[in-house]
Order: structure tokens, then C-alpha cells, then sequence
């Protein structure tokens, strides 16, 4: 499956790397080399970001997971505890 940006969110990473490119270097870079560079960077860097970002999720997922017990563990056999306790 291949990784891709909502047209929105293509047009606002190629206005920052253009944006980068007119603050940090020394020539400024146009529209479509900025493009052809956004599109570069999500083929070849993209999938060991979200690979990153689903391994974190996983992670956190098996945290909260591991916490369930806890969190809704409810005592078994106490009518008769209570029962005691009343008299």
C-alpha cells in the first residue's frame, strides 16, 4: 500500500520545502523540484516513518493491554465476605 498525502497537506509540505530552501540554502528551490523532492522523501523515507509510527502504536496499545486487568478486574466469590462483614 502505497503512503500518500491528502492534496491539502502535498501543497503545504512543498510551500515548507520551498519555504526551507529560501531560509537555509543558498539557491532557492521552485515548485516542482520541490515536488519531485516531497514525492522522493515519502517513497523513500516514509514507510520507516510510519512503520515507526505503527510500531509506537503497537507498543502503547500492548501497554494498555497489559494494564486491562487491573483496570477492570472485579473480585470473584465475596457475597459471603460482605454477608460477614454485616453482622
Amino acid at each position: 500500500m502505497p503512503l500518500t498525502l491528502s492534496p491539502e497537506a502535498q501543497q503545504q509540505a512543498i510551500a515548507s520545502i520551498e519555504r526551507y530552501f529560501r531560509e537555509h540554502m543558498d539557491e532557492p528551490i521552485g515548485n516542482v523540484a520541490a515536488s519531485g523532492l516531497l514525492k522522493f522523501l515519502v517513497e523513500e523515507v516514509g514507510p520507516a516513518l510510519y512503520n515507526q509510527g505503527v510500531a509506537d502504536a503497537q507498543e502503547n496499545l500492548q501497554a494498555r493491554v497489559a494494564e486491562l486487568d487491573i483496570e477492570v478486574h472485579h473480585e470473584a466469590f465475596t457475597y459471603w465476605n460482605q454477608r460477614s462483614r454485616r453482622k
